[in-house]
């Protein structure tokens, strides 16, 4: 077994990226996928909504602290997670050492064959930390809001992508742009969709054919500590994200 490492990212911030994370994560779980998730923002999102405990996690591991699996804790059947915490926003201080960008993923070769999947939830931003997720990455998923200020931020983040091939990973393939708090009854939403297109081609990519419409339902789960299929099985968005995680596998 060889696990598939997957960053999310994306440099804007409130697109769903932690809720894509944790919902990709917690469904290849169900399909009997052992998988772990990376928690490498410093808010924690990820760890919170999984109801770690973020004493010792990612940063410990990128000071060389702690081995990844000490770090590992179990949230379920086949579902794992390595915890972020406050100290992950010293890291663009701290990891400033030549090579610093494949930390990450020096640490992670042991735990590659424990797993069918590693995710990566990246902070909003293109530090040191995505970059070490993007030099540790097989492929690259892309939550986007169907909003226009989300077309700008793809575009700026091709342009470090295309750095990243060049300089620490050549073999990064960007795997789609998800599309998240989609509301198919508006103009603004049908537009930014057709632009969506245009930028995914533009990146040699694809629109995943899954949107993931707003729910409530997300944000209940995450304050309770639970994944969005157990929290609530038969709500709309849990069927989208299923629709998105059948896509993601069946790759």
């Amino acid at each position: 077994m060889k696990a598939e490492i997957i960053a999310i990212t994306n440099r804007k911030g409130g697109v769903g990226k932690t809720s894509t994370a944790h919902a990709l994560g917690a469904g290849l779980s169900l399909k009997g996928k052992k998988t772990l998730l990376i928690d490498l923002d410093s808010q924690c999102n990820l760890s919170q909504a999984a109801g770690a405990d973020t004493a010792a996690g990612a940063g410990h591991i990128l000071r060389g602290e702690a081995k990844a699996a000490e770090t590992v804790q179990e949230l379920s059947e086949n579902l794992f997670i390595i915890p972020g915490g406050a100290d992950l926003a010293r890291a663009d201080k701290e990891l400033t050492d030549t090579g610093a960008e494949y930390t990450l993923k020096e640490a992670l070769s042991e735990l590659i064959p424990e797993y069918d999947y590693i995710i990566i939830d990246c902070p909003p931003s293109l530090g040191v930390l995505t970059i070490n997720a993007l030099t540790a990455a097989d492929r690259l998923i892309i939550p986007a809001q169907a909003d226009f200020f989300s077309l700008q931020a793809l575009t700026d983040l091709e342009k470090s992508l295309q750095l990243v091939r060049k300089y620490t990973n050549k073999n990064l393939k960007t795997d789609g742009i998800l599309l998240t708090r989609y509301n198919a009854r508006t103009i603004l939403s049908k537009d930014v969709e057709s632009a969506m297109q245009d930028i995914a081609r533009e990146m040699h990519t694809k629109l995943y054919n899954a949107r993931i419409r707003e729910g409530i339902n997300v944000r209940e789960a995450q304050a309770l500590h639970k994944d969005i299929f157990s929290y609530a099985p038969k709500a709309k968005v849990t069927s989208d994200y299923q629709a998105f995680i059948d896509e993601v596998a069946d790759h």
